[in-house]
C-alpha cells in the first residue's frame, strides 16, 4: 500500500506548477521575489505566475504583490491588476504600444 499512496502523493505535486489552459505549452521563466519562488509564463497582454515553493499559510495581499512583481520582471510591462489566489495569479499587463 504503501508504493501506491506514494506513487499518488507525487503524481499530484508533479502537477502543482502546471501551466492554465491559455499558458500551456509556454516557457516558465523561474524568479524569486522577496523569499516567494514563481514561473511565469506571458502570453500577449497577459501573464501568469504559479509560486512554485512551500511557504506557511501566506496571504494572497503580500503573494500578489510579489507576483506583480515578477510578472512585469518577465513581461517588462506594467502589471494593472493581478488576480488569483496564493498558488495561482493571473495578471493583466499594460506593454504600452
Amino acid at each position: 500500500m504503501k508504493p501506491l499512496s506514494l506513487f499518488v502523493t507525487l503524481s499530484l505535486l508533479g502537477g502543482c506548477n502546471t501551466a492554465g489552459p491559455a499558458f500551456r505549452g509556454l516557457p516558465a521563466t523561474r524568479v524569486e521575489v522577496e523569499g516567494s519562488v514563481f514561473d511565469v509564463r506571458v502570453q500577449g497582454e497577459t501573464a501568469e505566475a504559479i509560486r512554485v515553493n512551500m511557504q506557511y499559510a501566506p496571504r494572497f495581499g503580500p503573494i500578489k504583490k510579489r507576483a506583480a512583481i515578477a510578472m512585469a520582471r518577465v513581461s517588462g510591462c506594467e502589471v494593472k491588476r493581478v488576480l488569483g489566489d496564493q498558488a495561482q495569479a493571473t495578471g493583466v499587463l499594460d506593454c504600452g504600444d
